[in-house]
C-alpha cells in the first residue's frame, strides 16, 4: 500500500451497482471523523469555490476579494480564509491536501506576572498594557493542554483499533459484527449472495477529496465516489487500484 493511503473493502451489489457498505480499520474511520473538525473556510479551500454546492463559495469569494480598506486587519481576514485546524487528531492519516493556515494567536502576559494582580491578566496583543502595573504585556505565555488520563493504548485518533468498522453508503459508521452484516443483507433484501462483489481499494488524497465533496451532495457517497457507473469514468477501477472478486 502506497504512502498516504488507506485500505477499504467495499461490498457491492453488482445488480444495482451500489455499495451496500464498506469495511475498514480505525485509520479510515479516524480520517472520516476528523472531517468534522475542519472549519468551513478549510473545506471551501479544499473543494474550491467553484465546486461548492450552494452559496458558501460566493461568501468565501466575497471576503477573499474584499479590499483591505474595508477590513479591520489582514489577520482577521486570514482567520476565516485560512483558519487554524484544531490540533486534536494525533495519528489520523494525512489524506487531504496540505492547507496554508493562519498563524495561531499568541498569548502574552505581563513581565511582572509574579505580582498578585498582574498574574491575573493575559492578552492576544503583545503591545497591550497591564491593567495592574502599566507594564507592556509582551512576555510570551505557553498554552498547556491538560494531560489526558492514562490509557491502555497510545494509538491516537478517535476510535479504537480493536474491531473492524462498517461504513454505510450514506457514511453511517458502526462497529462490525456477524449479526450486523446479516441484518444489513436482510435490510437490502439480498436473496442471492452471488450478486455480491468484494472490492478492495487503496484510497489516497484524490479519492478523499472526492469523498469530502460527495458528503456535501449525496446520500450515496461511497457509490458515487468508487463505482464506475456513478462516477462516469471508464478507467476508475484501474486508477483507484480496485481488485474485485465475486463472493
Amino acid at each position: 500500500m502506497a504512502a498516504n493511503t488507506v485500505s477499504l473493502k467495499l461490498l457491492v451489489d453488482s445488480t444495482s451497482q451500489r455499495v451496500l457498505f464498506a469495511e475498514s480499520g480505525k485509520d479510515f474511520v479516524d480520517f472520516m471523523f476528523n472531517i468534522l473538525s475542519l472549519p468551513i473556510g478549510s473545506v471551501i479551500k479544499l473543494l474550491t469555490k467553484e465546486q461548492m454546492v450552494g452559496s458558501l463559495g460566493n461568501l468565501y469569494d466575497s471576503l477573499e476579494n474584499m479590499n483591505d480598506t474595508y477590513i479591520h486587519s489582514p489577520e482577521n481576514k486570514d482567520t476565516l480564509l485560512k483558519p487554524i485546524v484544531p490540533n486534536n487528531a494525533a495519528n489520523v492519516p494525512p489524506l487531504l491536501p496540505t492547507l496554508e493556515f493562519s498563524k495561531p494567536i499568541g498569548i502574552y502576559r505581563c513581565g511582572n506576572y509574579l505580582r498578585r494582580n498582574c498574574g491575573l491578566y493575559v492578552s492576544s496583543d503583545s503591545k497591550f498594557i497591564c491593567p495592574s502595573c502599566n507594564n507592556v504585556m509582551n512576555q510570551t505565555a505557553t498554552n498547556v493542554n491538560p494531560k489526558k488520563k492514562d490509557s491502555s493504548t497510545n494509538e491516537g485518533g478517535y476510535v479504537k483499533g480493536v474491531v473492524t468498522y462498517i461504513i454505510m453508503d450514506d457514511l453511517v459508521v458502526r462497529p462490525m459484527s456477524a449479526i450486523s452484516c446479516f441484518n444489513l443483507l436482510n435490510k437490502f433484501n439480498i436473496k442471492d449472495v452471488g450478486v455480491l462483489q468484494d472490492k478492495t481499494i487503496d484510497i489516497g488524497i484524490d479519492e478523499c477529496v472526492k469523498l469530502l465533496k460527495a458528503s456535501f451532495q449525496y446520500k450515496t457517497v461511497l457509490s458515487d465516489v468508487f463505482l464506475e457507473k456513478k462516477m462516469g469514468e471508464s478507467n476508475a477501477s484501474s486508477s483507484s487500484g480496485v481488485n474485485s472478486k465475486v463472493i
